[in-house]
């Protein structure tokens, strides 16, 4: 009887920075930030806790490398990036680039748990961001900032934006899904002697898209009337 041949085992791509950084974005949406570990890791890699030290000497450097793969991902199709153009319905070239690419970044970090919060104080370990930064810095000398006014309009932008998602995930973890303690009638009835506080819920905790697009509209006011940005 001709014996039957072995399986052949699934190959497992070679253990690098890269691909554990993928598995920890795959573990991200599962357990959230604070639950994901090492050891998790290397579970869903299928190899032991202490062979990811080769790769990352601690956790913040692993959430270095997360946040970087997350926005090689975000720029990975640049026919999907925003693209500074001239004049149209968002306004001049500038403002146009900057709605588009701070709602690129928003909707890129709602797709992951806390994933404004990966992003946040990260380093980025690639050189692959400087073309998007060069971009959007050429976009608002153009517009007729100098350089550091150019610099402050950028940060200020995608600071609002990654506080924005941190405050938003902190309400909905994950699209659809409203954490406990966020009832808006509850919160009304608790500050019931702070009638304005009160009343400001539904405004605070309520209807995101609007909300993330008027402050971003309101920086980008500001930023047009200090530096007459045209």
């Amino acid at each position: 009887m001709t014996p039957k041949p072995e399986r052949t085992p699934p190959r497992v791509p070679p253990l690098s920075r890269v691909t554990v950084a993928e598995a920890a974005l795959r573990l991200l949406n599962e357990t959230g930030l604070e639950k994901l570990t090492l050891r998790a890791i290397a579970a869903e890699l299928d190899v032991k806790a202490p062979a990811l030290y080769w790769h990352f000497k601690n956790k913040q450097e692993l959430i270095d490398e997360m946040a970087t793969e997350m926005h090689r991902r975000m720029t990975a199709d640049p026919a999907a990036l925003p693209q500074a153009h001239g004049a149209g319905a968002d306004g001049p070239a500038w403002r146009a680039l900057m709605l588009a690419s701070n709602r690129h970044l928003r909707r890129t970090l709602l797709s992951y748990r806390d994933g404004a919060r990966v992003f946040s104080g990260s380093r980025f370990t690639g050189s692959e961001h400087g073309e998007q930064v060069e971009a959007h810095l050429r976009a608002l000398q153009d517009a007729g900032l100098g350089l550091p006014q150019a610099v402050r309009a950028l940060a200020t932008t995608f600071v609002y934006t990654l506080g924005f998602v941190t405050e938003e995930q902190g309400v909905h973890p994950v699209p659809g899904e409203r954490r406990e303690g966020f009832d808006v009638a509850e919160r009304g009835e608790r500050l019931a002697d702070y009638p304005l506080a009160a009343a400001a819920g539904p405004h605070l905790f309520e209807d995101y898209d609007a909300q993330f697009e008027e402050g971003l509209q309101l920086i980008l006011d500001g930023i047009a009337a200090r530096y007459g940005a045209s």
